[in-house]
């Protein structure tokens, strides 16, 4: 097989960038920020495959100004990222990483709900201020978890890890799915509600859902409102499926009584209501990011990526329309 040419758009692991060099030249973006669409078209105009790390766009233009590419190997379980319409009428498969990151990721959800919860970011800040003067009763009070309720809006993979963590904490857990999940009632005791029942009855409220036009700004202000003024919202889902200017509005407002973001609707622009707000734990879409996560992810964007350029069904094809018309 000739040789082919693979273009990752940032440096990648050197367990991963091997796996592909098998097939072909590794050509990496000399830096981790995001290049400009007319930089990126040049450096994939002779490119076989990209793999973009992380949340480089590639939409239609980028597609169009590579006629020999025959795969996006997304190393991430969502692929908005992708013009996934384009890639299919131009047989250009997409491929995601499934599967390989949802502890890391239920791992995150827990610790923005723990952190908002018992006020971490707040204290961090408040000892660092040099603000602290001693130990008082009323200083810094924050909610517990334990034995609370806990709702998640999207019951996945990620979904059910949060909930199965929150089994441990002795929680209630609800779930709100576009299906109601029958085995995971069995399996992990949770319990369906309609999203309005669920948004009045949960302490907590994690969001897990992929983006689409169906979950854009999924939690608005008739959402919120329907809240409890103690209760909670983490999104560990993606930015848009929480209209933020309705959150700083409820926020304000104490119509909740916080909230846990590790994912935000212009990444990477945070609303600038929300950075005057004290009741939110805020990471920078770190989701997955642990050492051993990100090593997983990018090997599975190279198992998908060498499959498709060696004539193989990848596993984890998002578009498979493309594959048919290969």
């Amino acid at each position: 097989m000739a040789a082919r040419s693979i273009f990752v758009t940032w440096p990648m692991e050197a367990e991963a960038r091997t796996m592909l060099e098998r097939v072909g030249t590794v050509v990496t973006s000399p830096t981790e920020c995001e290049l400009p669409v007319t930089e990126l078209a040049r450096r994939v105009a002779n490119c076989d495959a990209i793999i973009p790390m992380g949340a480089h766009p590639i939409p239609e233009t980028i597609l169009a100004a590579a006629p020999r590419l025959r795969i996006v190997a997304v190393a991430a379980v969502g692929y908005n990222i992708v013009d996934v319409e384009a890639a299919t009428r131009r047989r250009i498969l997409v491929t995601n990483t499934p599967g390989v990151l949802t502890e890391t990721t239920a791992d995150m959800a827990w610790a923005l709900m723990l952190g908002v919860a018992r006020r971490v970011p707040e204290s961090d800040r408040f000892i660092r201020g040099g603000k602290w003067t001693g130990v008082y009763w009323s200083q810094l009070v924050g909610t517990d978890v334990h034995g609370t309720t806990l709702g998640i809006i999207g019951l996945g993979r990620i979904g059910q890890a949060i909930a199965r963590r929150g089994q441990g904490f002795g929680m209630r857990v609800l779930y709100h799915n576009r299906k109601r999940d029958l085995e995971a009632e069995q399996n992990l005791g949770v319990e369906y509600r309609t999203k309005a029942d669920l948004l009045r009855e949960a302490d907590f409220i994690v969001l897990s859902v992929p983006l689409s036009p169906e979950t854009r700004h999924l939690i608005g202000a008739a959402e919120l409102a329907l809240m409890k003024p103690t209760a909670f919202l983490v999104n560990v889902a993606r930015g848009p499926v929480v209209d933020e200017t309705a959150l700083v509005e409820a926020l304000r407002a104490g119509r909740i009584a916080g909230a846990g973001l590790d994912v935000f609707e212009e990444e990477p622009k945070v609303h600038s209501g929300l950075l005057g707000l004290e009741n939110l734990a805020l990471t920078p879409h770190i989701g997955s990011a642990s050492r051993a996560t990100r090593l997983k992810m990018a090997t599975r964007a190279a198992e998908n990526c060498l499959a498709a350029l060696e004539g193989r069904r990848p596993t984890n094809l998002v578009n498979p329309e493309a594959w048919r018309s290969a």
